[in-house]
């Protein structure tokens, strides 16, 4: 494509020597036929040009074609390595794929021509008339770094564009999806509600992106026909005082008006549209399916991240050998990276569940693997961290405290910890990560959960299972706690203290009888009237002051 572009650059870098010499060798010395012979070379020139851009079809193909199938198998590889469909996926295998194949066919074809041109035309400017050089690379070099100034703007707008259309094309999916729940539960009005806020956030948006594109026009104005503007100005001077000859000024005019301005044109929009266009959706493309493809990761203690599916098949346990089964021919495979809630009536096992994935209970019969292999209970404390509705809190630092699971951590990952967590204020309160705890029991319930959340979320264990271990904390707080785990690379079960864990979760597994029922939330409404019986009494129950909220405070 290279080699056939220098080709197309022919008549870009002719033009103007052959202008010039048909008026000053030609017409102006009274040589009509050389004149006419000379604008007959720039012909060939063009024709020779027209030819190559032809040939330059096939070479385009053979690069455009594999990166849109390339594109195609990452996008569905991610799409069905996830637990749940992601109804933005639809927009990233249809609009961002194809985009991506279009912006990169056309820039293809016309970036490399243009730039070429480009070249071109001031390689033969500074060949006819160096003295005019000057004058045309000044405006050019303001045009260069007001454009420069203006790409970060562009970038973030063109972003919001494309996260915006994701987030309507998945408010529309969920809804269509879920049309019966939403016919059941009359809330038409509020899915409409929720489908006309994300299409006016994507309006807003494409708006903004196109004030911002606008401004594209003052470098227009700079490098294409500011140079012609002052050229024309200089040109009574230039003549007057011999510098040029009158065909060298018309061919002047042709690199200028032919060549420069229109590739200064194309460059601005080219660059500013379609480069970044394409930049910002291969971006959006390759963290959406970094993020969801099950690769390996670091964790938030350092360590990598294995496959961290579960898999539970005919789980059986009793507390005693004659005991009635807490769980009996319990079959879940929670896929990794997956974030699961846990709920069920009082006594249904969800604390028992909690223990045998921890491997701090051995199970009565069944199997249980842990990406695929059966742990020893040393190997599974690796692999697995577990923390429970109590948590554990020593006399001593503060850093030993939080650093417990991880005491390779280091500053940097200890403070992202403690914020994403949403301990910040407690640990300042307390001193710092230098302080000393010499009375734990002075703190309430919530503060030693907060530091057992930190905690764990600095454990190098890729799986985490959290009993109602946010259960003192207050709504907010465990919103943030539960949605940094959520974050964290790895999978996370969460046994559920309120409804909101069981709406952050990609599904819910509703454990009744000893057996289990793993939907997402709008499904399990449908399927389960003992899950809607749950539902109704939490959403029915007033929130309730805990006796240690996570401020600390007194009941």
């Amino acid at each position: 494509m290279l080699a056939w572009s220098v080709v197309e650059a022919l008549p870009p870098l002719l033009s103007g020597l052959l202008v010039s010499a048909a008026v000053d060798r030609g017409f102006l010395a009274g040589r009509p036929g050389a004149g006419v012979a000379w604008l007959a070379g720039f012909g060939a020139a063009t024709v020779l040009r027209a030819f190559a851009a032809r040939a330059g079809f096939p070479h385009l193909a053979a690069v455009v074609e594999p990166l849109r199938d390339a594109l195609v198998t990452r996008v569905v590889r991610s799409a069905l390595a996830r637990p749940v469909a992601d109804a933005a996926e639809v927009a990233r295998l249809t609009e961002q794929v194809e985009s991506a194949r279009q912006l990169t066919a056309t820039l293809l074809r016309t970036l490399r021509g243009v730039g070429i041109t480009l070249a071109a035309a001031l390689i033969g400017l500074a060949l006819l008339a160096p003295a005019v050089l000057p004058l045309v690379l000044l405006p050019l070099l303001a045009a260069g770094l007001l454009f420069a100034r203006l790409l970060r703007p562009l970038v973030e707008r063109r972003r919001a564009v494309v996260l915006a259309e994701e987030r309507f094309a998945a408010e529309a999916g969920r809804a269509l999806h879920g049309l019966r729940d939403v016919q059941a539960t009359g809330t038409q009005t509020q899915v409409a509600a929720a489908l006309a806020e994300a299409a006016g956030t994507s309006a807003a948006a494409s708006r903004a992106l196109g004030r911002a594109s606008a401004l594209r026009a003052l470098v227009v104005a700079l490098g294409g026909r500011l140079p012609v503007l002052v050229v024309l100005t200089a040109a009574p001077w230039l003549l007057a005082h011999d510098v040029l000859t009158a065909g060298e000024l018309l061919g002047v005019a042709t690199y200028l008006l032919q060549q420069l301005d229109p590739a200064v044109r194309t460059l601005a929009g080219t660059v500013g549209g379609w480069l970044l266009g394409l930049a910002v959706v291969l971006d959006r493309l390759a963290t959406a399916s970094a993020a969801d493809a099950p690769t390996a990761r670091s964790t938030a203690g350092g360590a990598t991240a294995r496959d961290t599916s579960l898999c539970l098949t005919a789980l059986r346990y009793a507390h005693a050998p004659t005991a009635e089964p807490v769980l009996d021919g319990l079959d879940v495979t929670i896929g990794a990276g997956e974030h699961v809630a846990v709920v069920g009536p009082s006594g249904a096992g969800k604390s028992t569940l909690a223990g045998l994935l921890a491997g701090l209970l051995t199970p009565t019969s069944g199997d249980l693997t842990i990406g695929g292999e059966h742990l020893s209970p040393g190997d599974r404390t690796r692999v697995v961290a577990l923390l429970p509705q109590e948590a554990y809190v020593f006399p001593g630092p503060l850093r030993e405290n939080l650093t417990w699971l991880a005491p390779d951590a280091t500053d940097a990952q200890l403070t992202r910890a403690i914020e994403v967590v949403g301990a910040g204020e407690l640990v300042t309160r307390l001193g710092g990560t230098d302080a000393v705890l010499t009375d734990p029991a002075a703190l309430s319930a919530g503060e030693r959960q907060l530091l057992a959340l930190v905690r764990t979320y600095l454990s190098p264990a890729p799986v985490i299972v959290l009993d109602e271990a946010t259960c003192h904390l207050d709504a907010t707080a465990e919103d943030q706690a539960e949605r940094a785990f959520a974050a964290r690379p790895g999978t996370l079960v969460v046994v559920a203290h309120r409804i909101s864990s069981a709406l952050r979760a990609d599904r819910v597994l509703l454990l009744d009888g000893g057996r289990g029922t793993l939907a997402r939330h709008g499904d399990l409404q449908v399927l389960s009237p003992l899950y809607r019986e749950l539902v109704g009494h939490w959403l029915g129950s007033t929130p309730r002051n805990n006796s240690a909220s996570h401020t600390g405070h007194a009941p």
